[in-house]
């Protein structure tokens, strides 16, 4: 499919972005590598999210991988000898990473991961911080730790069993195997299983629906899907009340009503 749209800056031409209507596209593009993510790819992660976080005319994010082989499958391992060579760059290397996860994690906007082929280790995380997964019939995914002799923080164990459970996020990490896309929507993996040929369709058709509600509603659902994922101890509850008391506020609610009674469809403006 044709992508014309509006291309936004980035750090390394390893990520694009680019502006299709109300739709941010992010395409991880490292396809020799099966796109997997580099050092100035997270950088550059952060960058566009910041961007599209607080553009008005995005409404919904869609990160994708450059081809048909892979969504992403990892870290990029021949950057390490030269980024990660001592515990300097490896902290800062980790750090980079996490803060693009964190980002990602915590955008205002939803975000949809569209996933061909391969996704693995890094490349799942990235999937699991997104709010929503769609799949072709041909994804794979591993998180391949124990197979590497890797430890794997907390966190990053957490926000697999939040989707999939413990029983099931032990199976992955255990085994350390390659899960067929039936299996991963059989676990709660992914939210839809589409044929290969119509993935992209399936996505963007999805993510129009989404674009289509009202703005503050869906923001404000995200912040309490943010705050649910934290202990209950850390959670800002008070920001998830006010955020739904602007949208009894907002014109927007005004609109929903007056598009209901009028028996059309509402156009919302975010505000």
């Amino acid at each position: 499919m044709n992508h014309p749209g509006t291309a936004l800056p980035s750090l390394t031409d390893k990520l694009i972005a680019r502006k299709e209507g109300s739709i941010g596209w992010i395409v991880f593009n490292n396809p020799a590598r099966h796109n997997a993510v580099s050092l100035e790819m997270w950088e550059s992660l952060t960058l566009v999210l910041g961007a599209y976080a607080n553009d008005s005319e995005v409404r919904v994010i869609i990160l994708k991988g450059e081809g048909e082989k892979a969504f992403v499958a990892g870290a990029d391992i021949s950057q390490f000898k030269e980024k990660r060579s001592s515990p300097e760059a490896v902290a800062h290397y980790n750090a980079t990473a996490d803060e693009a996860g964190e980002v990602l994690r915590n955008c205002p906007k939803p975000t949809i991961a569209m996933i061909r082929g391969f996704c693995i280790g890094g490349g799942t995380g990235i999937a699991v911080s997104c709010d929503i997964r769609i799949a072709a019939e041909d994804a794979r995914f591993a998180v391949p730790a124990a197979k590497l002799g890797l430890g794997y923080r907390f966190a990053g164990i957490k926000r697999l069993a939040d989707i999939v459970g413990p029983s099931f996020a032990a199976e992955i990490f255990y085994t350390g195997r390659q899960f067929n896309a039936q299996e991963a929507l059989q676990m709660n993996l992914i939210n839809r299983l589409v044929p290969a040929g119509e993935l992209e369709r399936y996505t963007l058709d999805y993510a129009n629906t989404i674009s289509n509600n009202a703005p503050l509603t869906i923001a404000s659902v995200k912040r309490a899907l943010v705050e649910y994922c934290k202990g209950s101890a850390e959670r800002d509850l008070a920001l998830c009340q006010k955020m739904v008391d602007d949208c009894y506020e907002s014109d927007d609610y005004k609109e929903g009503q007056t598009a209901f009674m009028e028996k059309r469809k509402p156009a919302f403006k975010g505000r």
